[in-house]
């Protein structure tokens, strides 16, 4: 059955919803997610706890994209590690994210589309995730895991929708969707947080670090890691650095070397912040190696939307026309590179959601695989609830399908679907019917209609052709199923409309513990050999 602090936290969250008009204005009676949600379905475990289950590490970055790795065919970026990572993985080339960060963290979390949590916008209360909605940690606590997440959360900054509220045992985070960002309503980090010596929330405390974000995020995971990996529960750490997004700054070796290359501030901090990025996965895993964890371990690898647009050196969100940001030490120029894809984050084009998945279990699957079947973000919770043994429940409410079974078979079965994006991104107060037919896009596996053109991705696979009057029938077909999915999603979009919060809670919370009892320093967890 459910946690019993997730079952205690729904029962509080009905006077919160009630409050802001939620329920009232959205009736959530036809919402699969409610018979998910009802004492009948109640996740049960499909395997008794075992010391087999694998231990589960997921790492994804912030705006990074597919094109910026080495093994993706990237001209110049250094990444030995994630190369290394994609020659002893199963990847999966056509992995579908959201086109921006919230909504893929709702879809991750919740294995339902964003907008069907109440996800439309990064911020303007729009990034909090549905109080209602079963996480991936809770399913996976059922099959006996322990969880811990680090880094970026971005699905809500009130204490009801903090980690420790969604199923994790252990969290290690900061606010908003970027180190010291601060928006109109709730959504803000600690005030004037930086990325060097950040103040990050440790389990409801507020705790001073030093050093660089990314090295500390990496190292409060190992930590917990290590303090987690002898007993007899199997693990799931949920790694999200908020590396490489905005303001783009790395650490100063890595900064100094792509601006002797010319590179300017931006992207010289975006390409640097990605190989110190590689660096940590490194450290990583040569951390798991000395622990003797790899051979019963899932390591996951992957981004949350596509490529940004500012930090790679590319104005426009198309993803081109490419230029030089720099020059390299034998006098070549270096480019842009987007992997012949149209569009960056911020967009339903390929490049605005396609992503790195590497799958790595040494000694339980075949590595150095490629999958090309499209798949995507909501497939990720009913896969990591197979390869954990947890059920889901008998219910329509998870959209994604298990992953599990391209593990293990060369080409499994595998049924051919529509996947719906939309940017979503709306202003605050307007009406999101304004917006059905603007910048959504739908996909299977060779075509990929975008707000009404359709390209033939096997074919073009940079989107340069419009094929449209050569594929009516699909196209309406296309149309239609988009239609219904936005109309059943319609009266889910349970945040718009919410008036903004008067209240930063990590303005208040941080201030109110400066006031009180202090801000401790962070005890950095000393790693083992």
């Amino acid at each position: 059955m459910l946690p019993e602090s997730a079952a205690l936290r729904r029962e509080i969250n009905l006077n919160l919803n009630l409050k802001q008009n939620h329920t009232m204005k959205y009736p959530f009676l036809k919402s699969c997610l409610a018979a998910a949600l009802s004492l009948s379905g109640m996740l049960t475990t499909a395997l008794a706890v075992d010391a087999k289950q694998p231990n589960i590490i997921f790492v994804m970055t912030d705006d990074q994209g597919y094109p910026v790795v080495g093994a993706h065919g990237h001209p110049w970026i250094r990444t030995p590690h994630l190369d290394k990572m994609h020659e002893e993985s199963i990847r999966f080339d056509r992995f579908m994210m959201g086109s921006t960060c919230a909504p893929s963290r709702a879809g991750i979390m919740a294995g339902v589309h964003s907008i069907r949590n109440g996800v439309t916008h990064t911020i303007y209360e729009r990034e909090r995730l549905n109080p209602e909605a079963i996480t991936l940690p809770e399913v996976l606590k059922t099959a006996g895991y322990t969880s811990g997440y680090f880094g970026k959360w971005h699905l809500g900054d009130e204490e009801i929708y903090q980690p420790d509220q969604r199923g994790f045992d252990e969290y290690f985070i900061h606010g908003a969707g970027g180190i010291g960002q601060a928006y109109k309503g709730s959504c803000a980090d600690v005030p004037k947080n930086k990325y060097f010596d950040p103040v990050f929330r440790h389990n409801g405390t507020f705790v001073q670090t030093k050093g660089y974000c990314t090295d500390i995020l990496f190292k409060a995971t190992l930590g917990w890691i290590q303090s987690v990996k002898d007993s007899d529960q199997p693990f799931f750490a949920y790694l999200s650095p908020n590396a490489p997004h905005s303001p783009f700054i790395a650490p100063p070796e890595y900064q100094k070397y792509f601006k002797g290359l010319g590179f300017d501030g931006k992207t010289a901090g975006f390409y640097g912040m990605i190989e110190h990025i590689d660096y940590s996965m490194g450290i990583m895993f040569e951390r798991l190696e000395t622990w003797g964890l790899l051979e019963n371990t899932i390591v996951i690898f992957t981004s949350d939307n596509g490529m940004t647009s500012i930090g790679c050196g590319l104005k426009s969100k198309a993803g081109r026309p490419h230029k030089q940001i720099g020059t390299d030490p034998e006098g070549n120029p270096m480019m842009t590179y987007n992997a012949g894809m149209k569009g960056l984050k911020g967009t339903v084009h390929e490049g605005g959601v396609r992503v790195p998945f590497f799958v790595r279990w040494d000694g339980k699957i075949k590595e150095g695989r490629t999958v090309d079947t499209v798949v995507n973000y909501l497939d990720i919770l009913p896969t990591l609830a197979e390869l954990a043994g947890a059920e889901l429940p008998s219910t329509q409410a998870f959209e994604g399908r298990s992953l599990a079974s391209f593990l293990f078979e060369e080409n499994p079965e595998w049924e051919d679907r529509f996947q719906f994006q939309h940017v979503t991104r709306w202003n605050h107060g307007v009406n999101p019917d304004d917006f059905k037919w603007k910048s959504y896009s739908v996909r299977n596996q060779r075509f990929r209609l975008v707000a009404g053109v359709l390209y033939d991705m096997e074919n073009d696979p940079s989107q340069n052709e419009d094929v449209t009057d050569q594929y009516p029938e699909l196209v309406t077909e296309m149309k239609k199923a988009y239609e219904k999915f936005w109309d059943d999603s319609r009266p889910l979009m349970i945040n718009d409309g919410v008036p903004l919060a008067e209240e930063k809670p990590y303005h208040v919370n941080y201030n109110e513990q400066k006031a009180t009892t202090g801000i401790p320093q962070w005890e950095e967890p000393e790693l083992s050999n």
